[in-house]
């Protein structure tokens, strides 16, 4: 004969407790395992476009210049300036290059239209670091150094300050997955000045 449990009897029967407390407990273990990997690769992912950005300004000095016709441009013969002068920073006042083109922060003499083969291969370099970074997310500032000399015979006549930067990126959490949205990551820039400024290689 088969005896009943009495209901005093189950309410004292603790088999199967620890498997409800695991169970209760699970769900923050999982949150707790899932957002330290977060954690982790969100330093990854910004570190990996700290790298990127570095690399694309190097690139940048190092390789052809985005306004097109800043390299050869000569402030001595088109410009005015007397040769062997340092070029004033009215006569370039900086230009600034996205993916739309290339704008002069004031009247350039020289033709600003963007080199787009260089501009592909700037991204081109920093998807290398970063593979998901587009070209909507580049922007390229040349800015007056005081450097370089007006006629100069063997390069550009200036050698700007070369500043890349890199904004509007996201990162995807892992504990976001299920129910969607992004983090946002620092916008990051970084500056040299021009070397070369020609050519489509860099070290």
């Amino acid at each position: 004969m088969i005896k009943r449990a009495t209901f005093s009897e189950f309410a004292r029967d603790e088999r199967g407790a620890s498997a409800a407390e695991f169970a209760l407990v699970l769900p923050l273990l999982l949150l707790f395992i899932l957002g330290t990997i977060d954690v982790g690769l969100y330093a990854w992912s910004f570190n990996q476009s700290e790298k990127a950005t570095q690399t694309g300004a190097r690139w940048a000095v190092a390789t052809d210049m985005l306004p097109s016709g800043l390299a050869d441009y000569s402030f001595a013969v088109s410009g005015g300036i007397p040769q062997g002068t340092v070029v004033p920073a009215s006569a370039f006042p900086g230009v600034s290059c996205d993916e739309s083109g290339c704008t002069c922060a004031g009247q350039c003499g020289f033709d600003t239209t963007l080199n787009q083969a260089a501009f592909d291969a700037l991204v081109a370099r920093m998807q290398q670091i970063k593979p998901d970074i587009t070209a909507a997310n580049v922007t390229v500032d040349y800015e007056y150094s005081g450097l370089g000399f007006s006629g100069d015979p063997n390069g550009p006549d200036v050698a700007p300050i070369v500043t890349v930067s890199l904004e509007d990126l996201d990162y995807q959490p892992v504990t976001f997955a299920l129910f969607g949205g992004t983090l946002d990551l620092p916008d990051l820039r970084y500056s040299l000045t021009a070397e070369d400024s020609e050519g489509n290689v860099s070290n």
